[in-house]
């Protein structure tokens, strides 16, 4: 309801300029906010659409005037959307079909506005979609185009003997190395492009406590006996997944803590049991990592120190293929690390992934 306007004239004169320039700022801010290519809702603190953009009917669906003042949960009734909005948790949403063009895909957030209300923003990223989906493909063709070649060169490179060049025997040591190294590094790629591509595995039950066994033999035949390993298995469960990728993943942080712990340290393989699940752990007394480094560890050939990475070997993508697999069994990496102290990794496990090892029929526990 607009105020009284003054008896006074000049008071009225001006009284109906501010008016006329909050109408024009008020008009101004609806066209620029219309014109968004982004999806905007207004929503109250029931839920229900008090006002949308243009996008917003794109993407999400909406249509003029009857959608105005509906619960917007109820208008996409089905959709992986509606959940997240009923739910009660609105932590931003990622790659989502949108309901309104499936073709396209959208990160949702819900941010606090007014009292008590809430402005939903959609964004399409459909574009960022497919040039991901391209350079997947270019990693993977290429990772099998160089399979080939690299193979044949370490073949030919294995029936050179050094003792017949004794002069060249150095060199020929360095080409074999970075040869098997190359290889190496295809078929991290491979594995991660696979992992990258899928959206669900063949659960298997994975009894832990022969992977645990091999885990350390694993990492005392990579010691050589210059390190100390120890296995603390009480959590009494088996896990639900996939075998071999479960084995790589856990194998990947056992082979690093070795490759980065100095001769005379210690590592510790842990399966324990934790608030809602279970955890494996694999603890070192190495090098440490700096906390400004923690959050990119997981990032494809992102190092912390190349030159120590690239002389025990690394090829710097398995704690990418780390949070892969683990997405894919709906767990979780967190990494807690100390400059001369060492780190811990350690792999948490929902509830539902945990079986017991007493019985032969898979019980959930």
């Amino acid at each position: 309801m607009m105020p009284t306007p003054p008896a006074n004239p000049l008071q009225h004169d001006r009284f109906m300029t501010r008016s006329l320039r909050l109408a024009s700022s008020l008009h101004d801010l609806r066209t620029a906010a219309g014109s968004l290519p982004d999806a905007v809702v207004l929503l109250d603190n029931e839920q229900r659409v008090r006002w949308f953009n243009h996008a917003a009917e794109s993407l999400l669906g909406l249509r003029r005037p009857h959608d105005r003042g509906a619960v917007l949960s109820d208008k996409l009734q089905g959709s992986t959307l509606a959940e997240w909005l009923d739910g009660e948790t609105h932590e931003p949403l990622n790659d989502l079909a949108a309901p309104g063009k499936p073709d396209s895909h959208l990160n949702v957030t819900l941010l606090p506005f007014g009292r008590a209300q809430r402005l939903l923003l959609a964004r399409d990223i459909s574009h960022l979609t497919r040039l991901e989906q391209i350079r997947r493909d270019f990693v993977a063709n290429v990772s099998h185009e160089l399979r080939t070649p690299l193979t044949v060169i370490h073949g030919y490179l294995e029936l050179l003997d050094p003792e017949d060049v004794p002069e060249l025997a150095p060199v020929l040591g360095e080409m074999r190395a970075q040869s098997k190294r190359m290889g190496q590094i295809v078929e991290d790629l491979l594995t991660l492009s696979r992992l990258e591509t899928q959206d669900h595995i063949s659960d298997e039950r994975v009894p832990m406590a022969a992977l645990l066994a091999t885990l350390r033999r694993e990492a005392e035949a990579l010691s050589q006996g210059r390190h100390r390993i120890v296995l603390e298995s009480t959590a009494e469960a088996d896990l639900l997944g996939s075998p071999k990728d479960l084995h790589s993943a856990l194998s990947n942080l056992v082979s690093n803590a070795v490759r980065y712990t100095p001769s005379g340290g210690a590592i510790t393989i842990r399966w324990r049991r934790e608030a809602g699940g279970a955890v494996y752990e694999v603890a070192d007394t190495g090098y440490g990592i700096p906390s400004s480094h923690l959050v990119r560890l997981t990032e494809r050939f992102y190092r912390v120190s190349s030159s120590r990475s690239r002389e025990s070997g690394g090829t710097g993508l398995g704690l990418s293929i780390v949070k892969h697999v683990l997405n894919l069994h709906q767990a979780r990496l967190t990494i807690e690390s100390a400059p001369g102290v060492g780190s811990t990794f350690a792999c948490h496990f929902g509830r539902d992934r945990l079986l017991d090892p007493a019985t032969g029929g898979g019980e959930e526990i």
